[in-house]
């Protein structure tokens, strides 16, 4: 996909235009808020804003049956594996109502307490993995009720510029606003990325912005119990001093929390920036604009106790060659959407783990359990450049004419001309195999 630019003629070269991005509230539209939480009345209450502009007497929102349950719901819905205490989801269900109970009970009393956190570490591609946390079933749902709570509180002071872990709000809608204000002209772009931002939050800081909107001491003291709940990998148990857990059902809440006085700060300074959690462009209309840009996040960042990843922070005319930046899984130079490699390469690891010579079912079945990761990565990433489509496309077919020739005990990769003549592509068209060549082509006749 290309872009074009445009310079405002009523603007001042380096200067940054006033932003209207996020200045006027979106909208108000409440339709996913918890119901057993947000009554009218409170709802209410929240769009007109609240006497002193704090809210109290929330805990009795957490610990009330009705609350709990909505919350156990979304736990139940979600799945997920066991946390230190081996409970799984299933097991709670057996006894829901009683567990239920117990926790209502303790958390109206103040006896609550959160269970360590079961920390693993996932695959992230190039070798390199990610710690997740996962916390007790019990502990899910304290979290889900207490985000049921707060998180229309925060997202009513939150701007547009935010499109992360946001109701109605995701990556294509960020995507888009990238891709609108390159069109208009802001092709300088600073790509700034936070150094270990989740593990690295302050808490005290993080507590207190959360208190300039809140002031129920029992949920503060619930969202300081969940930053600093241990962690536990293998035999080693320790306590955090920073960050908010990775895999915590109310951390992306809190992680926008920290960052909304960045996205005000710039904001502003009349500066057009898209953020997605911790990972945010600011695009600007000349050089001078965005080395300026630069300055304020480097130091608003260090104010606030965080850092920039110095070797991943650049400011570059996206328009040029070897000046793009990487977006949601996107590369944008040169005038073009590509994908970039990072995500190029998770995609071929996948197809690789689903396609490997040695198993022996059938092609019916490879090709059935391929396809929705085929559509799936293809509505995300159709708006690259088309040449993506033909290249993974030739890649897929390539890993299955493999899997063929394994089949009649016949060594090779596939590649050789006897294959494509034995196997051509509309061989495969006619087992169903989803590509991603045809679907862009439809695609683009549509529009």
């Amino acid at each position: 996909m290309s872009f074009t630019t445009r310079q405002s003629e009523s603007q001042a070269p380096g200067v940054p235009k006033v932003a209207t991005q996020g200045a006027e509230a979106h909208s108000r539209d409440w339709s996913w808020v918890e119901a057993s939480v947000w009554n009218e009345r409170m709802l209410a209450a929240l769009e007109n804003g609240v006497k002193g502009g704090k809210w109290f007497s929330l805990i009795d929102k957490v610990y009330r049956a009705q609350t709990l349950r909505a919350a156990w719901q979304k736990v139940k819905a979600n799945a997920g594996a066991a946390g230190v205490d081996g409970q799984s989801v299933e097991r709670f269900a057996a006894r829901a109502e009683m567990y239920l109970e117990e926790l209502s009970t303790a958390l109206k009393k103040g006896t609550y307490r959160p269970q360590p956190v079961r920390r693993v570490e996932i695959p992230k591609g190039g070798g390199k993995y990610r710690p997740l946390g996962i916390p007790v079933v019990k502990d899910r749902i304290v979290q889900t009720a207490l985000k049921f709570v707060l998180e229309p509180i925060f997202e009513r002071e939150f701007l547009k510029m935010s499109y992360g872990f946001r109701p109605g709000l995701g990556c294509k809608d960020a995507l888009r606003e990238v891709e609108q204000l390159l069109r208009e002209g802001y092709t300088f772009v600073v790509d700034a990325d936070l150094r270990s931002y989740f593990d690295t939050i302050p808490h005290a800081r993080l507590l207190e912005r959360a208190q300039e909107k809140v002031s129920d001491g029992r949920v503060l003291e619930l969202i300081e119990a969940f930053l600093k709940q241990d962690i536990v990998k293998e035999m080693d148990r320790w306590r955090p001093t920073g960050g908010t857990p990775q895999g915590a059902v109310i951390s992306p809440l809190l992680a926008n929390l920290y960052l909304h006085p960045l996205d005000c700060h710039m904001q502003q300074r009349g500066y057009r920036r898209v953020r997605y959690a911790d990972d945010f462009v600011v695009l600007c209309q000349t050089a001078e604009t965005a080395q300026a840009a630069l300055e304020e996040v480097r130091r608003w960042v260090e104010q606030n106790g965080l850092s920039l990843n110095v070797d991943k922070t650049h400011v570059g005319d996206c328009r040029q060659q070897g000046q793009g930046f990487d977006f949601l899984g996107y590369r944008f130079e040169a005038g073009r959407r590509w994908v970039r490699k990072k995500s190029l390469t998770s995609f071929r690891d996948r197809i690789r783990m689903r396609t490997k010579r040695t198993r022996g079912d059938s092609l019916a079945k490879i090709v059935a359990e391929l396809n929705p990761t085929l559509r799936g990565w293809f509505n995300y990433f159709k708006h690259a450049h088309p040449m993506t489509f033909k290249r993974l496309d030739s890649f897929v077919r390539r890993r299955l004419r493999a899997i063929l020739r394994k089949h009649e005990k016949r060594p090779g990769l596939g590649i050789c001309r006897e294959d494509h003549q034995r196997w051509p592509n509309t061989f495969f068209a006619a087992q169903g195999l989803f590509t991603m060549d045809a679907a862009w082509k439809l695609a683009s006749q549509s529009r």
